[in-house]
């Protein structure tokens, strides 16, 4: 999922962690607790994500490569299209995608609905389209009765597009425990997550990853002093950093198999600097701080699998 960018910083800077600050004015601030605005439109697409009508033989669902029971994403470094080739680009995580500002790797799209009608048109993805969908949706008269129901009316690519989207936005995972050490909990992290947290920011990391979603609120070059994966695209959405403990592997294409493996790749590509192994195992703690929690449970990483269809932010 992640691309972990981190920025160089003063070489004094980054040899002394900082002193911990108050919570409150911390660079990163807590996820807030999200209610969908209308829950019937938020169920009604929940039943659409897992609906293999989206697709244009009827095969592929959302779900199929963003598996909401583990971490919203898959475990495939890249998954596959329609007809067996690899995608491009790793399939990032759904969970917490309405707080980023751009979605997708590319950051071509600016909202969710924009989103989703392109990913029902991509050969690449759906291979279908929204009035393809709403077709095969008006010839079955229970999905005209929820769309009856929820909408007012019978199905409709503004109201397919509304309920995909009113559920993703509904996939925010709050309550991660750096969330409540933010809030003031001071035991919810060890010293030594602390201590990752320290140097995340006196390392330049919090320059790219801060905010509610720690990243996904601007653009970034990779491989700045040296390569990182596939040159291609060069500038990258940079990803939030939430989660990022269930979502292996890493990066735009998927190349770093362990979360520790992405910090020392970044480490070299980002900064010019080879991190000891202490550095990178204090980072990693204070990264599987971010884990969040959906309806209740953590997130997990996700069971290799094969899967075709990709996509969302």
């Amino acid at each position: 999922m992640a691309l972990i960018c981190l920025n160089a910083a003063s070489p004094a800077t980054a040899q002394s962690p900082a002193l911990p600050a108050r919570p409150d004015q911390e660079p990163i601030t807590p996820i807030p607790a999200v209610s969908a605005a209308d829950p019937r439109r938020a169920l009604l697409g929940e039943r659409l994500f897992k609906d293999p009508r989206l697709s244009h033989d009827n095969t592929y669902s959302c779900s199929s490569c963003h598996d909401i029971s583990t971490n919203g994403a898959s475990a495939n470094a890249r998954d596959l299209t329609p007809d067996g080739r690899l995608l491009p680009l790793n399939t990032p995580t759904v969970f917490n995608a309405s707080l980023n500002y751009r979605l997708n790797w590319e950051g071509n799209f600016r909202s969710l609905e924009a989103h989703a009608e392109q990913t029902l048109r991509n050969p690449e993805i759906m291979a279908s389209s929204a009035h393809e969908v709403v077709n095969k949706l008006r010839a079955d008269s229970e999905a005209v009765r929820q769309f009856r129901d929820v909408y007012g009316r019978e199905p409709d690519v503004a109201a397919l597009l509304d309920a995909i989207a009113s559920y993703e936005r509904s996939l925010v995972t709050p309550a991660s425990r750096f969330d409540r050490w933010l809030s003031g909990q001071a035991d919810a992290i060890t010293p030594e997550e602390l201590s990752g947290y320290q140097l995340f920011k006196s390392l330049g990391c919090i320059s790219c990853h801060q905010g509610v979603n720690v990243g996904g609120n601007h653009f970034q070059r990779h491989g700045i002093f040296h390569p990182l994966g596939s040159a291609e695209p060069e500038l990258v959405r940079v990803p939030s950093l939430r989660n990022v403990a269930t979502t292996p592997p890493y990066f735009h294409d998927g190349s770093a198999p362990s979360l520790s493996d992405a910090v020392k790749a970044m480490g070299i590509a980002q900064l010019n600097r080879v991190l000891t192994d202490h550095q990178v195992a204090i980072i990693v703690a204070f990264l599987n701080t971010l884990t969040g929690t959906y309806q209740g449970q953590a997130l997990r990483s996700a069971t290799p699998a094969p899967r075709a269809a990709a996509g969302l932010p």
